[in-house]
């Protein structure tokens, strides 16, 4: 079976980066040509998708937090991470680690909550 476990810092300063780590177990994230990624959900916007690392290794990220994002893996681990830096109260959400294919994503960690604030 598949599963995604997130871990992340829960509280942030403005200005400051979140650092997020997905563990996933069941599954390789470097076969089977499935994306890797993260989306968060906060109140005012809903669900947000903003990032994917592929298989392959390809990244792909939602243009508006492009500057400020950065997807990476470690293969070793089994592991994929979010840096989110410049953070604002507006990045205050829950953000959940996803495993999907054709934008249809089929298994989802629990989510940790981060919130933004001085």
């Amino acid at each position: 079976q598949v599963q995604l476990q997130e871990s992340g810092p829960g509280l942030v300063k403005p200005s400051q980066m979140i650092d997020l780590t997905c563990t996933v177990s069941g599954d390789s994230i470097t076969t089977n040509f499935y994306a890797w990624g993260w989306i968060r959900q906060t109140p005012g916007k809903g669900l947000e998708w903003m990032a994917d690392i592929h298989s392959t290794g390809y990244t792909f990220y939602l243009p508006s937090l492009k500057s400020r994002a950065s997807i990476s893996r470690d293969t070793s681990r089994n592991q994929f991470s979010l840096k989110l830096s410049s953070v604002t109260p507006e990045d205050t959400a829950v953000y959940y680690c996803v495993r999907g294919s054709k934008w249809h994503y089929d298994y989802w960690g629990q989510g940790t909550q981060v919130t933004v604030s001085s």
